[in-house]
């Protein structure tokens, strides 16, 4: 790597902190560029805030940083769903990597870039506070602290996830029965699996953990007849499933709460579903998580616990994007390590399944439904936040179709005395 000179350029300075050569045409407002002049897809610098957020942030961090505030532009793909410009850049030999410059270096850098550049922007209002600041506002995973996080995440706009989730208001995995089943249809099919594998029966009582909008407590009382609570620390979710309730008739067998899983009183029930919430718990609290589910059913009753795993079982962060934009304090361990966690807990584990292509297609619906209703979205939410939910998606469906990362539903019975209430052979389709 050759030392740079006073004079270099913003396109130099850029690419000259690659590990690698640059996978896309990158451009920037002083009339410089980079990389290949037919590449589909490229980013344009547009202005001196978007070069301090990458100066002062190097990496994943001031790249999210200048393409949510509109500093960094993509070309070529629309914002809701840069899954192929993000597909590229993976498929080149070394991605977009940063290197740290030598002394001399990083002077001349300074001064390329300007000395005034190398004061960092208010950061982003969409971006969350690093976690060693959030560790002085409580605990990790303290009721407190779950309950500001999933305010930061869910509490964005219910006609926003409206729009982009469809009518199911579903926010978490879907299941296809065909490669050409619609969303919507395969979410219902989703929580027809799941009502299958807990082998839910009309007057049963199922106690749904993170129940989001209420799509599984509605499904089960109103296709097979169970009492169903539901529980979510999102104040606008329980709102929204409270609602749609009443609107179908079913305040009889559903109810849905603004409380915290572990503030439930009831206990004794025929099963337990947790869908999407293994994800916000944390590791460590794993042996209390599920120790706290085992003693909500009732003997012979069932778990079935859905959620995003990698693809092994040696770490646990989510990234700074992730973690700073998207879920706050969430982490993702292999399912290797959730069925021991299971098991440690006393319960008995009977069948597990990898849906990691359903979520890649679900996501992908997601990202179709974010570009249909762009403008709309926006309305309701600024363009900033809808730029990235766009990148959040397409980022991760990569991930499900790279296989860094995986669904798993475990399916597990307390079982008591070696009698689990399990058949030979499951009663559904595997």
């Amino acid at each position: 790597m050759s030392i740079l000179t006073p004079t270099t350029t913003i396109a130099d300075a850029f690419t000259s902190l690659l590990i690698g050569d640059l996978p896309f045409r990158f451009t920037a407002y002083d009339g410089s560029s980079a990389g290949p002049e037919d590449s589909p897809y490229g980013l344009h610098l547009r202005n001196e805030r978007g070069l301090a957020y990458l100066v002062t942030a190097p990496g994943d961090l001031g790249l999210a940083r200048a393409y949510t505030t509109g500093d960094l532009e993509l070309v070529g793909a629309h914002p809701g769903d840069p899954y192929s410009a993000l597909m590229q850049v993976k498929g080149s030999k070394t991605g977009l990597k940063f290197r740290t410059p030598n002394p001399i270096e990083a002077l001349n850098i300074m001064r390329t870039v300007g000395i005034t550049n190398l004061k960092p922007p208010p950061i982003p209002p969409q971006e969350h506070a690093p976690r060693w600041r959030r560790m002085m506002e409580g605990f990790l995973h303290s009721p407190e602290r779950d309950a500001e996080v999933i305010h930061h995440h869910y509490d964005v706009s219910n006609r926003f996830y409206e729009l982009v989730l469809g009518p199911s208001m579903t926010y978490t995995c879907a299941c296809f029965p065909s490669e050409d089943a619609t969303l919507e249809e395969a979410q219902f099919h989703k929580y027809d699996l799941v009502a299958n594998k807990l082998q839910l029966q009309p007057g049963q009582r199922l106690l749904d953990v993170g129940c989001g909008w209420g799509g599984m407590v509605r499904h089960a009382a109103r296709e097979y007849g169970v009492k169903a609570l539901g529980v979510t620390l999102s104040a606008e979710q329980a709102y929204w499933a409270q609602q749609k309730i009443k609107e179908q008739g079913l305040e009889d067998l559903a109810e849905v709460r603004h409380l915290d899983y572990r503030d439930v009183p009831e206990g004794d029930f025929d099963a337990v579903s947790s869908i999407g919430l293994t994800e916000h718990i944390g590791v460590a609290n794993y042996p209390a998580y599920f120790g706290f589910l085992r003693d909500k059913l009732k003997p012979q009753g069932r778990l079935l616990n859905h959620c995003i795993t990698r693809a092994d079982n040696k770490r646990t962060s989510t990234g700074a994007f992730i973690d700073r934009y998207v879920f706050p304090d969430g982490e993702l361990t292999g399912s290797g390590k959730i069925i021991t966690e299971i098991q440690d807990a006393g319960l008995e584990v009977h069948h597990e399944e990898n849906l990691r292509m359903h979520y890649a297609m679900t996501l992908a619906g997601w990202n179709k439904n974010l570009v249909e209703n762009w403008d709309e979205c926006v309305a309701e939410v600024g363009e900033a936040t809808a730029r990235v939910w766009g990148l959040y998606i397409a980022g991760s469906r990569m991930g499900f179709v790279t296989n860094e990362i995986q669904l798993h539903q475990v399916l597990a019975t307390k079982t008591v005395d070696g009698q689990s209430g399990f058949p030979l052979r499951p009663e559904w389709t595997p």
